[in-house]
């Protein structure tokens, strides 16, 4: 076993406190990599640079993962205080290139880097604490809080091959060498690569919530697919196999791109994979520290654009079509080559886990049963765009890891790389990227007949998100009008200027639209990004589609057009982020009105917003609250509630009475009414409800 790089925990075991150990050794470790590889930046100055636009400065990255274990144990409320709410608000999101992450630098002050240090000594104090005192039976299921402290250890895992691509794409002169991180001291001339068959067969895909190591949701669920006979190449393709594409003028060659291809060419002016530098005539290689002579017979790192086109390119020459593996061709290659998951799996068998190398290493090094690189070396881009699998759900602490980029946009990597370990480097992890990101990533190619067929809308089969579509998009039922059209012509009653709105917990966006109409300019902010993803799919794309369930299984396909709706003027003026109601990041201010709808009785401390929510409105600025008051200890611990209850004295303690008592220091009780609205389950079945709206204004 890999003294640098511990195998992940198994879920079962007979020994708790013997699992308390292992779980506390993974958790260190995990965390001393993490900042071992941060000792690559050459000074704490280059913290504040970017290793390329899309990308934060790697001061974000470092806070990051800590921040993600407080925000994760504060929302599913296994622990109560914040350590610095601050750092858990502008470290929260930002990393995958999405619609709503906030990249604009002038909107942060990042702070110190000794003080993210200090803050992620207090973090790693905190859940080293838990661990040895959460509750804890054996095997954890992902009802264990436990399970969100692996959630946390795994998502580092993630960053840790992650920085390791930004670091690497540092300026030189910004980073250093590392002792611990030794290269692969040897290449050779490249290898001849050739065609190995593999014989068709049923393939299932997925796992159940009883196998015995932590999994991302996208992993659970069933997908079965038979494959026909294919081939496969023996190697990964090498430096210098791509080279020939290269000196062929393949990136100049619009033919071997298809339209996306050709605008990453367009804006990135790509002659040559991202990690190859040309210098005095010829191509030189870059390592995470250091340029070398080019390593011919090292796997190339590519994007799948990239992959792509190269393809195309064999195709044309060859006569013969090649293409990227699907999903389940890979797990037929898998088999083939006999490999079992670890911790049967020894990481000496390939370039895993950091075992030999932080580098990628000849193609030819780590064979299995006549395939090479099978796992390890590097990632292996695929033409199989994710999805979920039947039986998908959201684990409700992180309902955003996989939905969002079931948009397919994202094409899923196969085995894992060098500098993969934990869950990436399991037989069932599921991990897709956006085909221009550069990730420690190469392939192989197949010839095949099987097709891809994913045909269903992401938003046809999350049924929550679904159901609020029908609630702001769908039809109107029991002669009530729909909640968010006329939630926002109540906000025109009131409001004085029209700058700037809010519409916190905007769900699916509908509100957010609708006071387009009036508003120079509206953001929506919700906490799911799976809800923000409609209104982002309805402004980018122009239509929507879900389904509302009619009865049992049946359900009835929805579409909905921007043109229906009257917003293809206005959709401009709307902007959607993902953000935490109770802890939102400071550059969300300056609003003229500020409405929070049926929001703060699913908070889960509804007063840290309503204490601070003045400061981000306009003199005379409005905020609207709607709420049907249904307080429940499943999203908002008791001791938060702001109504419902009796107080010490036995006195009922009502919401409207709290909210007068936070908000009148620094707001008027303009108005208050009562306001129907309906969700619908099935075609005979609704929720009934009657919000209190309730009008303040700032004094």
């Amino acid at each position: 076993m890999s003294k640098f790089s511990l195998y992940p925990v198994t879920l079962d075991g007979l020994d708790i406190e013997a699992k308390r150990e292992e779980i506390r050794a993974y958790f260190h470790n995990t965390y001393d990599i993490f900042e071992k590889i941060f000792e690559v930046l050459k000074s704490d100055e280059i913290f504040y640079q970017k290793s390329e636009p899309t990308r934060h400065p790697m001061i974000f990255y470092f806070g990051h993962t800590a921040t993600f274990f407080i925000n994760k144990l504060v929302y599913m409320k296994i622990i109560k205080e914040r350590i610095n709410s601050e750092f858990e608000s502008i470290f929260a999101v930002g990393v995958d290139e999405m619609e709503w992450d906030d990249l604009e630098s002038s909107r942060y002050k990042w702070p110190k880097v000794e003080d993210v240090r200090e803050y992620r000594k207090k973090v790693r104090s905190l859940v080293d604490g838990l661990i040895s005192s959460l509750p804890l039976t054996l095997p954890i299921t992902q009802e264990s809080p436990m399970w969100i402290i692996l959630m946390g250890i795994e998502h580092e895992r993630i960053h840790i091959e992650t920085s390791l691509v930004l670091h690497r794409q540092m300026p030189l002169k910004n980073v250093k060498e590392v002792r611990e991180f030794n290269i692969c001291p040897h290449s050779s001339e490249a290898v001849k690569n050739e065609m190995i068959k593999i014989e068709g067969a049923n393939v299932v895909l997925g796992k159940d919530k009883s196998h015995n190591l932590y999994g991302w949701d996208n992993e659970y669920g069933k997908y079965s697919q038979y494959v026909d006979d294919f081939k496969t190449s023996k190697y990964l393709v090498s430096n210098g196999e791509f080279m020939e594409f290269v000196k062929d003028g393949g990136y100049e060659n619009e033919e071997f791109w298809d339209d996306e291809g050709r605008k990453f060419l367009k804006i990135s002016g790509a002659k040559h994979p991202t990690f190859w530098v040309f210098e005095n005539g010829k191509f030189r290689y870059r390592t995470l520290c250091k340029l070398i002579d080019m390593p011919l017979d090292w796997p190339v790192d590519v994007n799948a654009l990239e992959a792509e086109a190269f393809c195309r390119y064999k195709s044309k020459k060859d006569g013969v079509f090649y293409s990227l593996p699907s999903e389940a061709e890979y797990r037929l290659i898998y088999d083939y080559a006999g490999l079992r998951d670890i911790p049967d799996f020894h990481e000496s068998r390939a370039n895993l886990n950091f075992y030999h190398y932080f580098s990628s290493c000849p193609v030819n090094e780590f064979g299995f049963n006549g395939i090479y690189d099978v796992v390890g070396n590097v990632w292996q881009w695929s033409r199989t765009p994710i999805f979920g699998f039947e039986g998908f759900e959201v684990h409700p602490a992180y309902d955003d890891f996989s939905v969002p980029t079931f948009d397919n946009r994202h094409a899923l990597i196969l085995g894992s790389s060098w500098a993969s370990s934990g869950n990436l480097i399991m037989k069932h992890s599921r991990y897709a990227f956006r085909k221009h990101f550069p990730q420690n990533a190469g392939f192989r190619y197949v010839v095949s007949n099987s097709d891809i067929k994913i045909e269903q809308d992401v938003y046809e089969s999350d049924e929550l998100v679904s159901q609020y579509c029908e609630f702001q998009y769908g039809d109107a039922y029991l002669g009530v009008k729909n909640f968010a059209i006329e939630c926002a012509k109540i906000a025109s009653k009131f409001v004085k200027n029209y700058t700037k709105a809010l519409d916190m917990g905007c769900a699916t966006g509908r509100t957010t639209f609708e006071l387009a109409k009036s508003f120079n300019k509206v953001e929506g902010i919700d906490f799911s990004a799976r809800f923000i993803g409609v209104g982002v799919k309805l402004k980018n794309e122009g239509y929507i589609a879900f389904s509302s369930k009619t009865e049992g299984d049946l359900v009835q396909k929805k579409r909905v057009s921007i043109e229906e709706l009257g917003y293809e003027k206005v959709k401009e003026k709307v902007s959607f982020w993902q953000g935490d109601a109770c802890n939102l990041k400071p550059n969300f201010n300056s609003y003229d009105l500020i409405l929070a709808t049926n929001l703060i009785d699913r908070l889960y401390n509804p007063k840290l917003f309503l204490e601070s929510v003045h400061n981000r409105l306009n003199n005379e600025g409005v905020l609207i609250l709607t709420s049907p008051y249904t307080w429940q200890e499943s999203s908002t611990k008791k001791e938060f509630w702001l109504g419902g209850y009796r107080d010490e004295s036995g006195k009922e303690v009502k919401t409207i009475d709290t909210l007068k008592a936070i908000l009148g220091k620094n707001f008027e009780l303009l108005h208050v009414e009562d306001r129907e609205f309906v969700i619908k389950e099935t075609a005979r079945k609704f929720q009934h409800s009657v919000a209190e709206v309730s009008v303040w204004r700032k004094k």
